[in-house]
């Protein structure tokens, strides 16, 4: 079957390659019908990795958030027409277990954080193609009467999911007012996730813009990062800055928690960040990391979505422009315009 993928092969170029599908190989076949540009494919399409990383990452087609509808499934599992959230992360080494749950958890390490798994827009293509040769088991399915452009950014709402959970392992059972810390799209979602999950506890959040903030309805209070109440006491706090903004967002998390909570980092810095050790270890604080999601994170976040239709509502404030995509020049307009963005996220219509 012949397919055809849109590479980035340099920064805001992208040219198409026609490659060849073998139908016999048991995997899935899914056309793409809504993808969402998300930061790190930004970063690519302006150049803004570091040389070394450009020259072994491209040509790469870009995005790893999105949904489709099956094409073809050998094993009719999925019939023809079914829709579905396409999982991007994809661990390589499979085991002799006897069931895919097996396959993706060694008892120890998700498969998120195993070395030998890929990501789909950064070890290898992601889901700028016409078709996608998947593995069933990066498939889940999506219910009857889900937005479409909602569920097109799944994985980045899988990825909040993903900490609240590891959050809920790691965290001591005081939660009785907790901050966020960042007031874009992951701040907001990671936010409004810890509302639905955790609807007992005060949630604060903490961000740069006023306008942004006033978002954040389902909040009990926001603060400006520039005018915190220095009275101000929180159980534990989620940094969901990144950038240059991420050591000011953690030390303020530091300075603001009750000795030994626990400090969740989801934001995403290209370089070293300073901290405050000292108060941090005269606090005995607890400070972990998460990054990307697995299979149960999908499969959670679907039950979600499911459980909690208001929880949809909220996202869809988030869908901040739709592109339809029937060349490689729509598919540059998008770009540009995303990078423009005050806040949300742009959504593909993959046509």
């Amino acid at each position: 079957m012949l397919n055809a993928i849109y590479r980035l092969v340099a920064p805001r170029r992208f040219e198409v390659e026609f490659t060849d599908i073998d139908l016999r190989s048991g995997n899935v076949i899914v056309r793409p019908t809504h993808l969402s540009i998300c930061n790190a494919d930004q970063r690519y399409y302006q150049g803004k990795r570091a040389d070394d990383i450009l020259k072994q990452k491209l040509p790469m087609a870009l995005l790893h958030e999105g949904i489709g509808e099956i094409v073809f499934d050998p094993e009719r599992e999925f019939q023809p027409g079914e829709r579905v959230v396409m999982i991007p992360n994809t661990p390589v080494e499979i085991s002799q277990a006897q069931t895919p749950s097996d396959d993706l958890d060694d008892g120890v390490i998700a498969e998120n954080y195993r070395t030998d798994s890929k990501f789909r827009a950064s070890g290898f293509d992601g889901f700028m193609q016409d078709v996608v040769d998947i593995r069933r088991d990066r498939l889940v399915r999506l219910p009857e009467g889900i937005d479409p452009c909602v569920a097109a950014f799944t994985e980045i709402v899988t990825v909040s999911v993903h900490a609240l959970r590891r959050f809920d392992c790691v965290a001591h059972r005081r939660r009785d007012a907790v901050g966020i810390w960042g007031d874009g799209n992951l701040g907001y979602i990671t936010a409004l996730l810890f509302r639905t999950m955790f609807p007992s506890s005060k949630l604060y959040v903490f961000g740069m813009n006023r306008d942004k903030l006033s978002d954040f309805t389902f909040a009990d209070d926001t603060f400006s990062v520039t005018d915190i109440p220095p009275d101000i006491r929180l159980d534990h706090g989620f940094e969901c800055v990144g950038g240059e903004g991420a050591p000011k967002a953690i030390n303020q998390i530091i300075d603001a928690i009750s000795p030994e909570g626990t400090i969740s980092i989801l934001g995403v810095s290209e370089n070293p960040v300073p901290i405050n050790t000292r108060l941090m270890l005269e606090k005995g604080l607890r400070m972990f990391g998460s990054s990307r999601s697995g299979r149960d994170d999908f499969l959670r976040t679907i039950e979600l979505y499911e459980s909690n239709p208001e929880l949809l509502e909220y996202l869809k404030n988030i869908v901040s422009a739709e592109f339809e995509i029937r060349t490689i020049d729509d598919m540059r307009l998008a770009f540009e315009a995303d990078i423009h963005k005050d806040f949300g996220k742009t959504i593909l219509l993959w046509k």
